[in-house]
C-alpha cells in the first residue's frame, strides 16, 4: 500500500490490529499471487486455451500481476528495512497497480465488446501485431505513471495522488460500463433471417463476453472503490485513518485473484472446477 508520510491529523490503531493483518495479507498475496500469475503466463505461452494472439491482453495482465505480487514482498521488506530508496521503488511499482492492472482489464472488455458489437472491426485488428502496438503504447503510459507515483512519494503530495487515481478509476469504469451495456443490448437482439443453430451459437458467444465484462467490472469496483472512498474521505476530513487504508488494500489483494481464477476456469485448469468440466 502507499507509504506516504503520516499527516499530523491521524487516527491510529494498535500495532497488533493492523501490522499483523497487513503482513499476513502481503505474504499471502506474494506466495499465492506470484505462482498463479506465472502459471497463467505459462499456459498462454504454451498455447493452452485460445493461444498467445487471442490472450495477449491476459498475458500482459499476468505480467502486471507478477510485478504487483513482487511489490508486496518489497513492501514487507521496506517495513523491516526502511530505506528511502527501497520505499521509493515500491512506489514506482505501485504505478502498475493504479494504472497497469485496470488498464489491461479495460482493454479486455473493449476487445470483447468489439468482438460482439463490431465483429468486422474486430477481425480487422485481430492480428497479433495490432495488439503488440497497443500494448507497447500502454506500457509506455504505465511507465510514466510509475514515475509519477515515485514523484508523489518524494514530494509527499497525497492529494494529487488521490485525485489522479479517482479520475483514472472513473474513466476505466465508464468505458467498462459502456461495453457492458452494449454487449447486453446485443445479447437481446438477433440478426434477421438467422437460423436457430446460428442464433444459439452467437448468443453463447455474447453471453460469454457479457460474463467476462461483468466479472471484470465487478473486480474493478471492488479493487478501487474502497481506495477512492478512503482517499476522498481523507481530503474532506484531513483524517488519515489507517484501518480504512488497510481494509482497502485487503480488498485490492483479494480482487487481484479474480482474473487468474477466471482464466484458469475457462481453460479447465482451476482444480475446484475440474469435476464440472
Amino acid at each position: 500500500m502507499t507509504n506516504f508520510s503520516t499527516p499530523a491529523n491521524i487516527t491510529l490503531t494498535p500495532f497488533w490490529k493492523i501490522d499483523i493483518v497487513e503482513t499476513c495479507m502481503l505474504t499471502f498475496h506474494f506466495i499465492s499471487g506470484l505462482p498463479t500469475n506465472v502459471y497463467v503466463m505459462w499456459l498462454i505461452m504454451t498455447g493452452t486455451g485460445s493461444g498467445v494472439a487471442s490472450e495477449f491482453f491476459n498475458l500482459n495482465l499476468s505480467v502486471c500481476g507478477i510485478f504487483v505480487s513482487v511489490n508486496g514482498l518489497l513492501i514487507l521488506v521496506s517495513k523491516w528495512f526502511p530505506f528511502q530508496s527501497l520505499t521509493a521503488l515500491t512506489q514506482f511499482f505501485y504505478g502498475l497497480t493504479v494504472t497497469g492492472h485496470p488498464l489491461f482489464q479495460c482493454l479486455i472488455c473493449v476487445e470483447r465488446h468489439l468482438a460482439v458489437v463490431h465483429p468486422v472491426t474486430f477481425l480487422k485488428y485481430k492480428p497479433l501485431r495490432y495488439r503488440v502496438i497497443c500494448c507497447t503504447v500502454v506500457w509506455i503510459y504505465i511507465f510514466g505513471t510509475c514515475l509519477f507515483c515515485m514523484f508523489i512519494f518524494i514530494s509527499y503530495t497525497i492529494h494529487m495522488y488521490i485525485w489522479f487515481c479517482s479520475l483514472q478509476f472513473l474513466l476505466f469504469l465508464s468505458i467498462q460500463l459502456f461495453c457492458l451495456v452494449a454487449v447486453l443490448r446485443a445479447l437481446k437482439q438477433s440478426g434477421p433471417g438467422e437460423s436457430r443453430g446460428v442464433r444459439e451459437e452467437e448468443n453463447q458467444m455474447k453471453r460469454k463476453a457479457f460474463y467476462i465484462i461483468r466479472v471484470t467490472t465487478a473486480s474493478l469496483v471492488v479493487t478501487y472503490v474502497p481506495f477512492i472512498a478512503t482517499g476522498l474521505h481523507f481530503i474532506v476530513t484531513l483524517k488519515f485513518i489507517q484501518i480504512l487504508w488497510s481494509i482497502s488494500y485487503i480488498c485490492f489483494m483479494l480482487a487481484g485473484f479474480v482474473h487468474p481464477a477466471l482464466y484458469l476456469h475457462r481453460t479447465g485448469k482451476l482444480f475446484c472446477f475440474c469435476s464440472k468440466n
